[in-house]
């Protein structure tokens, strides 16, 4: 899937389950040495797809441990982003002369929980949200916004070292290209805009944003 909404320099890996056998470094094994078996499992594959994408760039496998903030601290020279959501894993990377930006993430294709869409779009978001609800309902358009705002973020803070609130972000969508673009409204950047592709398959909402050098 993933292959499909990322420019070519970018490699992928994805995982629909998880295996019991893989063997996680020393340190990785302690970030969730206390966590439920669910949450170690999808820990580990998403290291395995870690593992895949750093071969395929021909770089060893090397511990992935999050830093500030949860971001996933690559190899130098290398920028990426992880996802993991139920039934899927995803990890996309590729080399900084090549790529500024990427940012990643996976959703499944259900309705967002009361509330939440107040408190993540800005009101010309919810109106095209809801105008593709009605037009296009296979689509679940209020999680597909989450999505693309989360790899916006994914995308954004590794490269700039500034958070973003969901407000910070203002979306917009092509339905029929499967592109969106996202107008970035924190002081002093308000000319900044990135750009992404989604895709909408198997149970899943999927979306990247990779800004290229």
């Amino acid at each position: 899937m993933l292959e499909r909404i990322v420019p070519a320099g970018v490699v992928t890996s994805e995982a629909f389950d998880d295996s019991h056998d893989i063997v996680l470094f020393p340190e990785e094994a302690e970030l969730v040495s206390r966590s439920v078996e669910k949450r170690q499992r999808e820990f580990a594959t998403a290291r395995w797809c870690a593992r895949q994408a750093l071969a395929e760039l021909g770089l060893p496998a090397s511990p992935i441990l999050p830093g500030k903030h949860g971001a996933p601290q690559w190899p130098d020279g290398v920028v990426g982003a992880i996802t993991h959501c139920a039934g899927y894993r995803g990890v996309a990377l590729a080399r900084t002369p090549d790529v500024a930006m990427l940012g990643l993430d996976a959703e499944p294709n259900g309705p967002l929980p009361d509330g939440v869409l107040d408190a993540i779009a800005l009101p010309a978001e919810r109106v095209w949200v809801g105008e593709l609800l009605a037009a296009e309902p296979k689509v679940r358009w209020d999680r597909l916004l989450f999505s693309m705002k989360e790899s916006v973020y994914k995308a954004w803070y590794p490269a700039t070292g500034v958070r973003l609130e969901f407000e910070d972000a203002l979306i917009t969508v092509d339905s029929a290209a499967s592109t969106f673009a996202a107008k970035i409204l924190v002081p002093g950047r308000v000319r900044d805009v990135l750009e992404g592709r989604w895709l909408a398959e198997d149970g899943l909402v999927v979306t990247a944003i990779t800004v290229l050098r």
